[in-house]
Parts: C-alpha cells; sequence; structure tokens
C-alpha cells in the first residue's frame, strides 16, 4: 500500500510516498480502508522537526485521524465492524491507504456525514469542546479565539457561540476569513494582534476566556486582553513556543488573578471523548454543525499540503484522499 513518510524534517519537501505492507489488526484492532485523512497542525509542527526531542524520528509517518469503511477485525473483535464507514483516532501513521485502530478509538458515522467532514470534525471538535470545559467556561462569558481560521478555531467559534457567550472575538489574517468566521458565529473580527486597523472597534477590551491556538512570541501580550479573573487556555503552538518568560506579563498583573493553563485531549477519558464525538458527528449530519474542508487533495499531493498550511492559506482542514 501507499503511505507518506517523513524522510528528512524540515520543509514539506521532507516528505515522500513510500510504499508498505498492509498492515494487519491485531487483538482488539480493526482494519480501514481510508477515504478520507485530516491534514493537522500538529502534522506540520512534527514534519518540521521542532518535536524531535521528544520521540518522533526520521521515517516517522503521521496523521492523527482518518475516516473510511472497515475491512477486517483481529481477535476478539465483533465481525459487525465489517462493512462499516467510521472514523479513528491512530494517533499517527494516518498518511496511509490502509491503517489499524482500536476499537475504543474507532466511532460508527451517521449514513450522511461525509468522510471528509468526519476528519474535519473529529480531533478539532473534542478539542473545542474541552478547551472550552478546561476553561470553566459559561454562558454569557466574553470568549476570544486566537487563530481562529482553523479547524479547531472554527469549532470553538460555534460551540461557544452556540453555548451562549456573550462575545466571541477571533483573530485572523483577513476581513475575507473574517466574515466566514461571522457567518459561522463571531461576533467581533480583530487582526492577529488582537487590534490593528482591521480591528473591530466595537469589540471588548477584555475576555473573560481566550482560547490559544497559535502561541507563539507573542502569546505575553494577549495576557492584557484578559478581565479580572480571566482564563487564557492555550491548545496549540502553530507559531511555535512562547518566551521563556511569558509568565511575566502575567504576574506584572497579580491584582487581575488570571489563570493559564494548557490543554491536550490526550488528557480526557476516552469514554468522555467518544461521547463528545459522536455529538458532534450526529450534530453535523442534522446540520448544527459546520465543518469546513478547504481542499481536497490526493495522498501523493501531502508536500503541497503542507506548503499550502506553512503558507498559512488554509481556512478550516485540507484532507488528503488514498
Amino acid at each position: 500500500m501507499k503511505a507518506v513518510a517523513i524522510k528528512a524534517f524540515g520543509r514539506p519537501e521532507g516528505l515522500a510516498v513510500i510504499d508498505l505492507p498492509a498492515p494487519v489488526p491485531a487483538e482488539g484492532q480493526v482494519l480501514i480502508a481510508v477515504e478520507a485523512i485530516g491534514v493537522g497542525g500538529v502534522d506540520a509542527v512534527i514534519r518540521s522537526g521542532a518535536l524531535a526531542a521528544y520521540g518522533f524520528k526520521e521515517g516517522h509517518i503521521p496523521g492523527g485521524e482518518v475516516a473510511g469503511t472497515v475491512t477486517a477485525v483481529g481477535d476478539g473483535v465483533d465481525t459487525s465492524w465489517v462493512g462499516r464507514r467510521v472514523w479513528a483516532f491512530t494517533g499517527d501513521g494516518g498518511y496511509a491507504e490502509q491503517v489499524v485502530a482500536l476499537t475504543e478509538e474507532v466511532i460508527p458515522l451517521p449514513a450522511h456525514l461525509s468522510a471528509a467532514d468526519a476528519v474535519t470534525l473529529g480531533s478539532s471538535g473534542a478539542v473545542a469542546h474541552f478547551a472550552l470545559a478546561h476553561a470553566h467556561f459559561t454562558p454569557g462569558e466574553s470568549v476570544l479565539v486566537r487563530g481562529a481560521a482553523g479547524s479547531i478555531g472554527i469549532m470553538t467559534v460555534q460551540l461557544a457561540a452556540r453555548a451562549g457567550a456573550g462575545a466571541v472575538a477571533v483573530t485572523t489574517s483577513s476581513a475575507e476569513r473574517g466574515a466566514r468566521l461571522r457567518a459561522l458565529g463571531a461576533t467581533h473580527v480583530l487582526d492577529r494582534s488582537g487590534a490593528g486597523p482591521d480591528g473591530d472597534e466595537a469589540a471588548p477590551t477584555g475576555y473573560d476566556v481566550i482560547i490559544d491556538i497559535v502561541a507563539g512570541p507573542d502569546l505575553p501580550s494577549f495576557f492584557s486582553r484578559l478581565d479580572p479573573n480571566g482564563r487564557m487556555v492555550v491548545v496549540g503552538a502553530v507559531a511555535g513556543q512562547p518566551p521563556a518568560d511569558f509568565g511575566t506579563e502575567m504576574m506584572a498583573a497579580f491584582q487581575k488573578s488570571m489563570s493559564f493553563a494548557t490543554f491536550s485531549a490526550a488528557t480526557v477519558a476516552a469514554p468522555d471523548l467518544r461521547t463528545v464525538r459522536t455529538e458532534h458527528f450526529a450534530a453535523a449530519a442534522r446540520g448544527d454543525l459546520h465543518t469546513v474542508v478547504h481542499e481536497l487533495l490526493p495522498l501523493e499531493q501531502a508536500v503541497l499540503a503542507h506548503r499550502k498550511m506553512d503558507a498559512g492559506e488554509v481556512f478550516g482542514r485540507i484532507v488528503l484522499t488514498p
């Protein structure tokens, strides 16, 4: 079968199509003929080599979520899985024509939800949902989504709006993207700094909750945009790590009683993730949640997908199709 591996860390050109034997499902696993692969920001970070210290090596096959049809099962798995359309969290190895996944990481898909929509929603929706919960968000509070044009940001905007946020502000790179985010529930559109010439003068000057997908060198400046008792939760680092002394800004405003946290879905119990993802898939099939697929590209064009990611061209999620 065909797969895409990181042959050399660094630029997208370090990705290469390789041939591998088809995997065989072990006990507790299913084999999936892949129809859609979600291209996530973390894939680009891994490909860059920035996470090599965490055990990622050249030769790694990226891809944390896929959707497709179960074609075989391992020992101890109910054979009724065979033939079912499913979404699966693979963790890695998803850039391939066939993958294996543990049954507890596999969710049947509603009939009217496409594979591309499933991989645009499965992980991003869960991160958005639990990040808001991690921030102790309550209805009526104001929310700022920093870096809202990706799939996590888009889902955070929708979920915050649906949950009754008093305001949902977003930072993004263009008026066109801002208009699209307004259509999804944003009430205020700001530039990447949180203000600027493209900023919304009617936007709140402070927020109860900031969900940050960007991190990077500008993270500390957003502490000034938290209201007293405000909470910032970082769910990604597409702009890299914040400065080593980023907490200095927060400590300088000690009397505001602000809170800072990181969030990873890896800390959420599997049954809770499954419940939320199942609910999100059903909501998307009904049209109550909207997925944004930026583009469908063949698996062989993974390099192009990553070039688009690195260039900041993507609104929503790129999906690879074997």
